[in-house]
């Protein structure tokens, strides 16, 4: 009867050691410990998708007292505002000028959809014959939106905006190009290119187009 007492005493005092080395032992267990901190890493897996709505929850709440202000309206202004190109060239010349233009857009990958040319005098040869079977398919053409499309500057406004507007100042009233430039400005997605007299365009460009 006192062995057995004492047998549960050895294993007891056996797993005492043990225990205590395990104890000691513990330090494995810390060291598992940073097995939680790749277990962390592992949580932004699970959690990442969280973690990023959250902070962009927060982003847009922070931002949006922050953004619409100051940098809202500056950026898409910024964006809004076409490259301009001047070439030189006679009102006799314009017209021609701008046919080159359009040749070395569509050589350098641009798609005839997204070219619109204005002329501030004669319509361009196109246009005279395109209008002769009628408004309704001319226009119908410009909706269609897949070829470079020629318009007296004058329904400029009636035009849709395009990435490259092509401006022949070609003659027309002394205004024409006054009125035509600002127009041609609002439909340029990209880039606006003028053909015509410099001293003219710049008097129009400098006056704030």
């Amino acid at each position: 009867m006192p062995l057995i007492p004492e047998e549960p005493q050895i294993h007891e005092s056996a797993q005492g050691p043990r225990a205590t080395p395990a104890s000691g032992r513990t330090a494995p267990t810390p060291r598992p410990v940073p097995g939680p901190r790749p277990a962390a890493p592992s949580r932004p897996g699970r959690p990442g998708p969280l973690r990023p709505t959250p902070p962009a929850q927060r982003t847009p709440r922070d931002a949006a007292p922050a953004n619409p202000g100051p940098s809202g309206p500056a950026a898409p202004a910024a964006a809004a505002s076409p490259q301009i190109q001047l070439i030189p060239a006679s009102a006799e010349g314009a017209l021609d000028a701008a046919e080159e233009a359009v040749d070395l857009l569509l050589e350098s990958g641009r798609a005839p959809g997204d070219v619109l040319v204005l002329t501030t005098g004669a319509q361009h040869p196109w246009a005279e014959h395109e209008l002769s079977f009628g408004e309704a398919s001319y226009w119908a053409q410009h909706d269609a939106g897949d070829d470079v499309f020629y318009a007296d500057a004058a329904v400029a406004s009636r035009a849709a905006t395009r990435p490259v507007v092509v401006v022949a100042v070609n003659g027309g009233p002394a205004s024409a190009a006054a009125t035509a430039l600002p127009l041609a400005h609002s439909r340029a997605g990209a880039l606006l290119i003028v053909c015509g007299d410099p001293q003219q365009i710049n008097s129009v460009l400098g006056a704030g187009v």
